[in-house]
């Protein structure tokens, strides 16, 4: 049997696409990973703020998901079984429903579909137009939905909006809030565009938002904002749709990004660190009345990954059944938001966005970004961009992250905030 050098980058160079993006700002093999840690195949540890981008809420490996899940498959446990009933489905819709839905007073069915958070916004935006017999969907800039065709047309980001190859159709695009300035009221205008019968806009099958812009730059809805817009949206026929995949799961704090707003979405869409483990699993949140596709109507071969129903399972009974892990979520929001408040103090007109354990700071320039980012890879931590322009430097730690660590990590943050200060006074004069 041949012997492959895990450090060796060179297969990567030579077979993989030149679509990869992530490994050109951490070019390095990693080999191993626990909690907020990531270990290259040279023995050197790394401080994980990126988290898979949010798919890693509870950190990497956690050893109750994992012992259940070795167990599962050691027990012979289904691991494909299409849209059929299992044992590990019926575990996990029976806590989803007890530990999420029932306290909070949803009432909303759960529909499989492939495995990804686009997978997911195809789902509801099929769902949303036949549910309502209409075509047009609202959606804001610098939102972010995926980048297959109909995720696509939604998602505001014109680089990957570039890659389609065809015209995308069927969406509205209008102002996130805050995105025509403080004094513009963008819910107002929403609601005048679709009033006005010479608008030009179509009524709407569904109205689709981020509370928290993930891949936009962190730009976060306020509580009034979403409920007129929810509001909106009801008053033309048009079902509300949240897309919680990069903000839900704890990332703002309570298990729903939406649920200290006073709302109940139509439809919600989730995925990322709905396995708790990392697994790709993908779910839509349909109240009752609108779950009308027809059995298969909306399909994936993947849909309903067992193993990753093993260990949403876990991850809900030992994080969510109580009410401790959301309060230590919340001060560890305060933490970060603190650090995140002098550091950006150091760089001239930076400032902070984002909500909860979503956090960054807008150093206004992707290059600054681009550089605060890559000083800090040489410091043995992973953090990535995000925003229109990339300028906004942005932590997604796990939020299970140890008090140490995180610490350690926004240390890591501040020197490289601090260098590039230094180097960018040093230039300008």
């Amino acid at each position: 049997m041949t012997t492959v050098r895990t450090d060796d980058k060179a297969i990567f160079e030579r077979r993989e696409s030149a679509a990869r993006s992530y490994c050109r700002s951490f070019p390095v093999v990693f080999e191993k990973a626990r909690g907020a840690t990531l270990t290259g195949s040279d023995g050197r540890d790394y401080i994980d703020f990126l988290a898979g981008c949010s798919s890693l809420n509870y950190g990497h490996n956690d050893p109750d998901m994992k012992a259940a899940l070795l167990d599962y498959i050691a027990g012979d446990g289904v691991a494909h079984g299409l849209d059929m009933h299992t044992s590990a489905k019926a575990a996990f819709l029976e806590a989803f429903e007890r530990i999420i839905l029932a306290p909070r007073g949803m009432d909303h069915r759960m529909m499989f579909m492939g495995p990804t958070g686009a997978n997911a916004v195809e789902a509801a935006l099929k769902l949303a137009r036949k549910v309502t017999g209409r075509t047009n969907v609202v959606a804001f800039t610098n939102g972010f939905h995926g980048v297959t065709l109909g995720a696509l047309a939604a998602t505001g980001n014109g680089y990957h909006r570039g890659g389609a190859g065809v015209p995308l159709t069927g969406v509205t695009r209008m102002p996130f809030e805050g995105a025509m300035g403080k004094d513009i009221d963008t819910a107002d205008f929403l609601n005048r565009m679709l009033s006005e019968p010479s608008s030009g806009i179509e009524p709407p099958a569904a109205i689709i938002l981020e509370t928290v812009q993930g891949e936009g730059g962190l730009n976060a809805a306020s509580r009034e904002w979403v409920r007129r817009v929810a509001e909106i949206a009801r008053a033309h026929g048009a079902l509300f749709i949240v897309d919680d995949i990069q903000a839900g799961c704890g990332r703002t704090g309570p298990f729903f990004s939406f649920e200290e707003m006073g709302v109940k979405p139509d439809i919600v869409t989730m995925a990322k660190s709905l396995s708790g483990f990392g697994l790709p699993f993908a779910a839509l949140l349909v109240k009752p009345d609108y779950d009308v596709f027809g059995p298969a109507e909306h399909n994936g071969t993947f849909r309903g990954n067992n193993h990753a129903f093993v260990t949403a399972r876990v991850a809900l009974e030992k994080f969510w059944e109580e009410g401790g892990f959301q309060e230590t979520v919340t001060k560890r929001a305060a933490y970060l938001e603190s650090r995140l408040a002098k550091i950006a103090e150091r760089l001239p007109a930076a400032r902070l966005k984002g909500r909860g354990m979503m956090l960054g700071i807008d150093v206004g320039s992707g290059k600054l970004a681009e550089e605060i980012c890559a000083r800090c890879f040489e410091n043995g931590l992973v953090i990535e961009t995000s925003g229109a322009h990339d300028e906004v430097v942005k932590v997604l730690a796990p939020l299970t992250i140890d008090e140490k660590t995180f610490a350690r990590g926004l240390d890591i943050l501040e020197e490289a905030v601090s260098e590039v200060a230094q180097s960018t006074r040093i230039a300008a004069e």
